[in-house]
């Protein structure tokens, strides 16, 4: 009897086997944080680029300009508007999306690649509404540096532009270009975050890739090439409509998708691809990269708190 209760109480204290819960949809947010303070300097220099109009504003030039006229830190223009923005588009889109797939997954928890498609489209459509106003904000900080001095707004940061376009244009001045963005919004969700899951389950088929930093990297860059060509000309609008403040050239989504073709071309719904490609592929990868990270460290602190492994 005294030989059985020391082999009982080591039983006891051996972890059990359990099923991994889902993680926190806030790590979504956090890791789009942590992913834009390496990819903001690539983000403005689009922007940059979406709202020049004309031939002869090449990449190398529009950085020569930032570098001359505002130095090393006029890259990093708008980066208060970008966390909120995250903070507010990022976790909302995360959180939809982890949410509208359990509701849509069937009984044996598989879900098809269109429901997959459809959780991502409605995720995107609330992140968008979610994240306009900080997105409104962004855009004009980031642009702000290439207006004339008379033209700038010169907002301290991103609540002194919220707090300012609120009282200068109206509460519905936060929502401007809020059918371009949630547009974009959508599609780039849809894109990115099922394309994400897509691509890493037909890696994870192969004999090639285990569950690991290789597989999330190759699947987010593929879901970053994805997502940056569909979203390419909802960018643009979305850029143009935001920063369109007061002159009323643009009256509505379709009419600025007309306009710019007419005006410039079908390749201005393009401009700024490349920096676009080159900023969503580290962000994506970044992004997913610090999620997958991010929930392993979840994963691990559940486990030792109620000391179970999972299978």
């Amino acid at each position: 009897m005294s030989e059985s209760a020391p082999l009982t109480a080591i039983a006891s204290t051996q972890p059990t086997l359990a099923k991994k819960p889902a993680a926190p949809s806030s790590l979504g947010g956090f890791a789009a944080c942590a992913a834009n303070f390496f990819t903001h300097p690539l983000d403005l220099l689009k922007v940059r680029l979406q709202t020049t109009k004309g031939a002869g504003h090449s990449a190398s030039h529009v950085i020569r300009t930032i570098y001359t006229q505002e130095g090393l830190l006029g890259f990093y223009n708008g980066i208060s508007a970008a966390v909120l923005r995250q903070m507010t588009y990022s976790m909302a889109r995360f959180a939809t999306y982890d949410t509208v797939k359990q509701q849509l997954s069937q009984p044996d928890g598989s879900l098809p690649f269109y429901r997959t498609a459809i959780a991502g489209v409605i995720a995107g459509a609330v992140g968008g509404v979610c994240g306009t106003p900080a997105d409104i904000v962004l855009v004009r900080l980031q642009n702000d540096g290439s207006l004339p001095l008379a033209e700038r707004r010169n907002y301290r940061n991103a609540f002194d532009g919220l707090l300012r376009i609120a009282r200068e244009d109206g509460p519905a001045g936060l929502f401007k270009g809020v059918v371009p963005n949630v547009s974009r919004a959508m599609l780039m969700t849809g894109a990115q975050l099922c394309s994400y899951d897509g691509f890493k389950d037909l890696l994870l088929s192969t004999p090639y890739f285990d569950d690991g930093m290789p597989l999330h990297f190759s699947a987010s860059f593929l879901a970053g090439f994805v997502a940056t060509t569909i979203t390419s000309p909802f960018d643009v609008v979305k850029t143009r409509v935001m920063n369109d403040a007061g002159k009323g050239v643009y009256r509505n989504l379709a009419h600025a998708l007309v306009l710019i073709t007419k005006e410039e071309g079908v390749g201005a719904l393009y401009k700024g691809w490349t920096p676009a490609f080159v900023r969503m592929a580290p962000q994506t990868i970044l992004t997913f990269i610090f999620l997958e990270q991010f929930r392993n460290l979840y994963w691990d602190a559940y486990a030792k708190k109620h000391n179970v492994r999972f299978a």
